[in-house]
Parts: C-alpha cells; sequence; structure tokens
C-alpha cells in the first residue's frame, strides 16, 4: 500500500464516522477497517497510517480522489483559529472533534446505484443512466418521480465542470432551474461536491437542529433564522455547519 500524506490535524475514524453510523453507502463502503471506493473501474482500499493514508491500489487518478473524498483542501487550521474566536460554543466542537475532516463527493452525478464490484459499488456515469428508461431506476428502489428527475438530470445539458468555476449563487441558480432540484439539493452540492467555504445550508432540517442546540433561542428556528446566524460564522461556514452536526450527532443528543 502505498501512503497519501493528510495534513494535521486529521482523524481518520472520526472523518469517516459517517459511512459506519448512517448505514451502508454502496459508493463508499466501510469494509474490515477500511473505506472502499470505485476508481476508473478498480476497487480502491484507503485505510489509516501514520501522517495519512494507505491507498491501493494508486495512481495519478486514484489520488485525485482520494484527496477530494478526504476533504484535503479544507483549512483546518485557519479554522481553528476561527472557532476560538468565535466564543465557548463553536470552540469546545472543534476541540472536540480535532482532526475531523469532513468526506467530500467527488463525482458530481453520484448516486447509489452502480456496477458491482468486490465490495463498493461504482456510481453509474451519467450517460448510462441519459439512456435509461425510468422503469429500470424504479426496479432497484427508485420511486416513479424520483426516476423521472434523476433521468431528467441526466439528460440536462448542465456543464458540470462549467458550473465548478462559477460564484456560488450562479452554482445555485442554474441547479435549482433544474427540474426536481432545490435550494436543498444545491446548498449540499456546494458543500459536499465543490466544498466552497461559505456555502451553508440554511434549509437543512439537521443543521436547523444544530443551531437550535448550539446558539438557538427556540426549539427550531426557520430557515430564515439559520440563514441570519451563518453570517457570523464567514468565511468557514461550510465547516462550522460540518462540525454542528456531526457533534449532534456524535454526542446523541438527536438521532
Amino acid at each position: 500500500m502505498a501512503l497519501v500524506p493528510v495534513p494535521e490535524p486529521y482523524d481518520f475514524a472520526l472523518s469517516t464516522e459517517r459511512f459506519r453510523r448512517f448505514g451502508p453507502d454502496l459508493a463508499n463502503l466501510w469494509y474490515e477497517g477500511g473505506l472502499h471506493r470505485v476508481v476508473g473501474g478498480r476497487e480502491v482500499r484507503i485505510e489509516p497510517a501514520a501522517g495519512g493514508v494507505f491507498v491501493e491500489p494508486l495512481d495519478d487518478e486514484i489520488a485525485a480522489v482520494v484527496a477530494a473524498l478526504l476533504g484535503l483542501e479544507f483549512d483546518l487550521v485557519g479554522f481553528e483559529r476561527f472557532a476560538r474566536g468565535q466564543g465557548h460554543e463553536l470552540a469546545a466542537v472543534v476541540e472536540r472533534l480535532r482532526g475531523f475532516r469532513p468526506p467530500v463527493s467527488p463525482d458530481p452525478f453520484e448516486t447509489l446505484l452502480g456496477e458491482p464490484r468486490i465490495h463498493a459499488f461504482a456510481f453509474p456515469a451519467r450517460e448510462r443512466l441519459a439512456a435509461a428508461e425510468p422503469a429500470e431506476l424504479r426496479a432497484v428502489g427508485f420511486s416513479g418521480r424520483k426516476a423521472e428527475y434523476v433521468i431528467g438530470l441526466a439528460r440536462s445539458d448542465l456543464d458540470y465542470e462549467a458550473l465548478s468555476r462559477l460564484p456560488d449563487e450562479e452554482v445555485k441558480a442554474r441547479l435549482v432551474a433544474v427540474r426536481g432540484l432545490g435550494e436543498w439539493t444545491a446548498d449540499w452540492y456546494l458543500a459536499r461536491h465543490l466544498a466552497r467555504p461559505q456555502a451553508w445550508p440554511a434549509g437543512d432540517l439537521g443543521l436547523r437542529k444544530a443551531v437550535a442546540a448550539f446558539y438557538g433561542d427556540c426549539p427550531l428556528p426557520s430557515t430564515e433564522e439559520v440563514r441570519v446566524i451563518g453570517a457570523r460564522f464567514a468565511p468557514f461556514q461550510n465547516l462550522t455547519a460540518h462540525y454542528l452536526l456531526a457533534d449532534l450527532y456524535l454526542s446523541g443528543r438527536v438521532e
């Protein structure tokens, strides 16, 4: 196995907890102490190691996917300094979760439907879904409406490479213009695929609960109230959201 360095602080177990806690993610499957993902038709295993992670097999394509998946572009050192200046609530969360790097989805079109490999599943190419019929997706558990949305998205003229170069608000505008995609999806696309620092999914129920637990004056703040609160965390809204959510769920304060 080859070593891929990961900047400190880094806690592999903490950073990959979501793949164990929330049930099997067939595209990023936890198996016997390591994370499995299919890249370019090959099943890749990622294991913890001193100074980073061990990856097998490894080439330039796989290294780029692993770097994205493990959230290497997040500035945790800068975020820790920021959190200490924000007061007790966020500083305490960041201290409890030191080394947590939120996983990032390396592919914009990822889904659980895919080609089976040894353990993990490869997500299907956009072209494959564009050629599918709704009945094929319904056969693997999609609702009729969801199947239509997925195929419609695959057949849309969205240019994901071009999206990655646009400012946040323009990305959101282009995504929500596609049938079946709303603001929640667009916000999480910014957060979990593009890893945009100021992505803040204010309408997410989990984040609303987290904000209520740490900062709220009422049981469940509205989307607009969460949006206003998010401004105080600039320019680290994305990491703040991930840390608040992770601490909320790992502490057992919400199921």
